[in-house]
């Protein structure tokens, strides 16, 4: 077996290309590591939304809360059910509206989608994760909102004490900011129920019931006694199970879409390794001779070319790596392909993806690697010593 200080001297005395390689295997693994945190990052944003003994009720057939009507008379029916299998809590449910604006984005020109939703005045106690990190909570029954600290000062008159349009000739004024945990409802605008009802031409109706069960194991029941009744016409899911399939379409995107460009640039990093160890076999001809000369095997020099190769693929793998983890306190808005609106969310690492990141590494080091490995391998001692 060739001595590893012989492989770190050959690394550092050729500082030039030991770095090339080890910045294009970086940048592919920094590549690989963003995208998976952004599929990571929206999931979590949607996630982090649910509660899991809570209970979302939608019209049957409705696939988001935008596209779904019951009416309020219904919601009455909904929570009396509810109670008859187990939410005995204050407040048992909650009826909300879910309705879009068009707001005009600061920093960019253009008009972008924003989530309003219509909430009660007990929203709050009933979404404890919900506070209020400026200013004050709306007036029941006034013109005043509350802005989640995602969407703050993303578009014009989203901040403290300005206005915007919830209809055409209908301002409402911002008086709070509101934080839930990083979740997606800090990319909406919360205005009260009526307001928004009378506002978009909703009056009776709401666009979903969310009920608090006292238990997980209600759930079961309690779905069965929604949709068994016929007259209703309501399908219930739970609160997490709703969310994932929010985002599971755009979180899949990113995630792919990211995933086939670092593909691309792997597939360019590793052709990169391979001519580069292929013209340090070339240059180190005699080196190559004298360790043949000396005793060592071919598969002793084949392994020990490999390891200078996969030396450079997990330093290039570190490097990449820890600076996606810096990504973590960025954070960028895109349209959710459900909802057509903007939500804001963050990239999110984690231990998977730090594990694919390095094991995509080792691979592009093994794959750029082997050739020219193989070629110093076959390297007959007596040619290499004339050359």
């Amino acid at each position: 077996m060739v001595p590893i200080r012989y492989n770190y001297r050959n690394l550092v005395v050729r500082k030039t290309t030991t770095l090339a390689s080890a910045f294009g295997l970086a940048l592919v693994v920094f590549v690989f590591s963003c995208a998976q945190m952004l599929g990571t990052g929206l999931k979590k944003a949607f996630g982090r939304a649910a509660s899991p003994d809570v209970a979302i009720v939608l019209r049957k057939g409705s696939g988001a809360e935008m596209e779904s009507g019951i009416e309020e008379k219904q919601v009455s029916l909904v929570v009396a059910q509810a109670q008859q299998v187990g939410a005995s809590r204050e407040p048992a449910a909650v009826g909300e509206i879910v309705v879009v604006v068009l707001l005009d984005k600061i920093g960019t020109t253009g008009l972008s989608n924003v989530v309003v939703r219509g909430v009660t005045d007990d929203v709050r106690d009933f979404r404890t994760s919900v506070k209020i990190i400026e200013g004050r909570a709306p007036k029941p029954g006034t013109d005043e909102v509350l802005v989640g600290s995602g969407i703050r000062g993303r578009f014009k008159g989203l901040d403290i004490g300005q206005q915007f349009d919830l209809k055409k000739n209908r301002p409402v004024k911002v008086v709070g900011v509101f934080s839930d945990q990083g979740s997606s409802f800090e990319s909406e605008i919360w205005a009260d129920l009526h307001t928004v009802r009378t506002a978009f031409g909703r009056e009776g109706y709401a666009s979903s019931i969310r009920v608090r069960l006292d238990s997980e194991t209600k759930f079961d029941a309690f779905k069965l006694l929604v949709e068994s009744d016929r007259q209703l016409g309501l399908v219930t899911m739970r609160e997490s199970t709703f969310y994932e399939k929010q985002g599971e379409m755009t979180s899949t995107l990113l995630t792919w879409l990211g995933t086939l460009i670092a593909i691309f640039f792997a597939i360019g990093a590793g052709i990169g390794a391979t001519i580069t160890m292929n013209a340090q076999v070339a240059g180190r001809q005699r080196e190559i001779g004298t360790l043949r000369a000396l005793g060592f095997s071919r598969g002793s020099v084949l392994l020990s070319f490999l390891l200078e190769s996969l030396i450079l693929a997990v330093a290039g793998g570190l490097v990449g790596a820890v600076a996606a983890l810096g990504m973590k306190f960025v954070t960028l808005t895109m349209l959710n392909a459900n909802t057509w609106s903007e939500i804001v969310f963050s990239f999110e690492p984690s231990p998977g993806i730090v594990v694919r990141a390095l094991i995509l590494a080792i691979f592009m080091g093994l794959f750029g690697g082997f050739l020219p490995a193989w070629r110093a391998a076959r390297v007959r001692p007596v040619e290499a010593m004339r050359g």
